[in-house]
């Protein structure tokens, strides 16, 4: 995330990860659906309407980096190796992206999500928030115009193959099949791309 060069910005930019912290010290250590949104507040002593401000719903103070996730989404695309296909470099940032953090607590924060049907949803829904970036990306690559249902496929097929890695065991092997599939259909219709 880029930093904030006013001094407003930067306190901006502390209250909103001092929430962010707090809360997922506290969910952690609590469970998600044993803290309110007033414990949260408290622990990061701030009122309840200055956390409203800094994230609009519960969940979200749990996924604090959609700017810089879609933002390493669409650098994977546009910054792929040279004669790396774009469902390839896909799955390498899906496989790099699921890999389990230094943070000692990734682990429990991972399964947090998973076992709270809440968290899965907003996960979910903020993961494929990001196709319309993605597939303009992958549009601009290969030269097709705005819009286009193959470069809009690929990049929803792309991002819902996320739930299919990242619920199985052996993610490498999950990844690689379903990702050689996108790389077929994507060839036959984007030999260069």
């Amino acid at each position: 995330m880029t930093e904030p060069t006013g001094r407003r910005e930067r306190k901006k930019a502390q209250t909103r990860r001092s929430l962010a912290d707090a809360a997922l010290e506290l969910f952690l250590d609590r469970g998600y659906d044993q803290v309110g949104v007033k414990d949260v507040a408290e622990a990061a002593d701030v009122s309840v309407t200055t956390l409203f401000k800094h994230f609009p719903s519960k969940e979200a103070l749990v996924f604090d980096q959609d700017d810089d996730i879609e933002a390493a989404l669409v650098a994977a695309v546009r910054e792929r190796a040279p004669g790396q296909s774009i469902p390839r470099a896909l799955c390498e940032h899906l496989l790099r992206a699921q890999a389990p953090a230094a943070d000692p607590r990734f682990g429990e924060f991972r399964r947090m999500v998973e076992e709270t049907p809440a968290l899965r949803d907003h996960a979910h829904r903020m993961w494929m928030r990001h196709e319309a970036a993605v597939a303009r990306a992958v549009a601009e690559e290969v030269g097709a115009p705005e819009g286009d249902v193959t470069c809009a496929a690929l990049a929803r097929f792309a991002l819902e193959a996320r739930d299919l890695v990242g619920r199985n065991p052996d993610p490498t092997r999950v990844a690689g099949e379903v990702f050689a599939l996108l790389e077929h259909g994507w060839a036959a219709a984007h030999p260069d791309g």
